[in-house]
């Protein structure tokens, strides 16, 4: 915990009477033991069902919640009670008699239409108040949640809209990549912008012939290929990328979205049909994504893998140097295959630019294709970095590039007939070896 820190938020999820969670639980039974009365704030968050049939808001699973909290010596200071429909007083009365929590520490928080607006509605009620007093502290810089509500006013209210398609092959489980679409939802903020996402899944378009891309990427404006491991889906996003570098539409790749941008730049500008990964394909020819030299005698597991918080030097005049304003950055990793090294030259001769590298230069973090309106990949994870009213960089300056793809004419079915060629911008060179 850090030192100078006031509040300690600990989260335990899962269902109480779990047994995955008991040892959590128990943890924090002895630390409200240890603590001075004052010291901790026990919040139970907990759902009421609706039972349609018969208009009525069932307590009892929240009653027999508390109760199971209760046995194993935890007492509920706040309930905060999840719902799909209006609360009433009377309700609210119910759980604090047989919960044993006063009237206005029971808070009912009905469905919103956006996560950001929870802040609100839970200051509104009066949560703040009683956290403040509960824990005896007193508010430095006063109350009230100012910046916060004219950020949601501004998500509540876009001057603009325009779609992303992401391009991945865990998007049947969106979850997996929140992160990436709440990033783009800050960027769109900033933007003044409401960001429409296309969800393709990217091993559906293993094989597929660049006229269907263009139809599977009709009405995005730009595309975003995320994270992800393994051989399923890489044809198909390589698929993408060569169509997003055909068709200049602003591409953000992370991770192995990099990866793929940099494989199918060498199969489109350099000729070299057989570039790939090694993840992929062990026995190609042309590993312009592979393990380094350093990590081939690596067997233990996790062992190979990129993982926390590196810096990265940004070389001056590229588009990374320019959105990011600053010569070096700190970016969090989480990844095994990397950029190699040996075929670096030849890349960066056909366009393709290193922006970000590691400090010693042997490590390639950016890259983007010179002369594109945007067409950039990071071998990090900025979306990791993006929080509401703070946005990464990266993503503001991709959504800008997004917004004025969608202002132009659209591509259609005329970019679906020419689609099959890749051709390279004016002053980059379609070289074969």
């Amino acid at each position: 915990m850090r030192a100078n820190a006031d509040v300690l938020i600990v989260e335990v999820g899962g269902t109480v009477g779990d047994i995955e969670g008991q040892a959590f639980l128990e943890a924090i039974r002895q630390m409200r033991y240890e603590e001075p009365p004052d010291g901790t704030l026990a919040i139970h968050v907990t759902p009421l069902f609706y039972l349609r049939a018969t208009d009525e808001v069932k307590t009892k699973p929240t009653q027999h919640s508390v109760r199971t909290l209760r046995s194993m010596g935890i007492q509920p200071d706040v309930i905060i009670a999840r719902t799909d429909v209006d609360v009433d007083e009377q309700i609210r009365a119910k759980l604090a008699l047989f919960c044993d929590v006063p009237a206005e520490a029971v808070i009912p928080l009905r469905t919103a239409d956006s996560i950001y607006h929870v802040p609100e509605i839970l200051e509104d009620a009066g949560l703040t108040e009683l956290a403040l007093n509960r824990l005896s502290l007193n508010p430095r810089g006063g109350l009230g949640l100012g910046e916060w509500r004219e950020w949601v006013s501004r998500l509540d209210s876009p001057q603009r809209r325009c779609t992303v398609a992401i391009v991945g092959k865990y998007v049947e489980l969106r979850d997996s990549y929140l992160s990436v679409r709440e990033a783009l939802i800050h960027a769109g903020v900033e933007c003044s912008a409401e960001i429409e996402i296309v969800w393709l899944q990217s091993d559906q378009l293993d094989g597929a012939a660049q006229a269907e891309i263009a139809a599977a990427l009709t009405d995005a404006a730009g595309v975003i290929v995320p994270g992800g491991f393994g051989e399923r889906g890489v044809e198909g996003e390589v698929s993408v990328v060569r169509y997003a570098l055909q068709q200049r539409l602003p591409y953000l790749g992370l991770c192995r979205g990099m990866q793929n941008m940099v494989i199918g730049f060498a199969r489109s500008r350099l000729g070299w049909e057989t570039a790939t990964t090694t993840e992929a394909d062990e026995d190609t020819d042309r590993p312009v994504i592979a393990l380094l030299d350093e990590q081939a005698d690596v067997t233990q597991m996790g062992g190979t893998m990129r993982l926390g918080r590196y810096p990265c030097l940004l070389r001056a005049g590229t588009l990374a140097w320019s959105l990011y304003s600053d010569a070096a950055v700190l970016e969090r990793h989480r990844h095994r295959w990397e950029f190699n090294p040996r075929y670096r030259a030849q890349l960066e001769d056909a366009g393709l630019v290193a922006s970000g590298e590691s400090p010693e230069g042997t490590l390639v973090e950016i890259a983007e294709v010179s002369g594109h309106p945007f067409m950039l990949g990071t071998q990090f994870h900025p979306e990791l970095r993006s929080r509401p009213g703070r946005p990464h960089p990266l993503f503001v300056g991709f959504i800008k590039s997004v917004l004025e793809t969608a202002a132009a004419p659209l591509r259609g079915a005329a970019a679906a007939e020419t689609a099959s060629a890749d051709a390279a911008p004016a002053g980059l060179p379609a070289a074969a070896e």
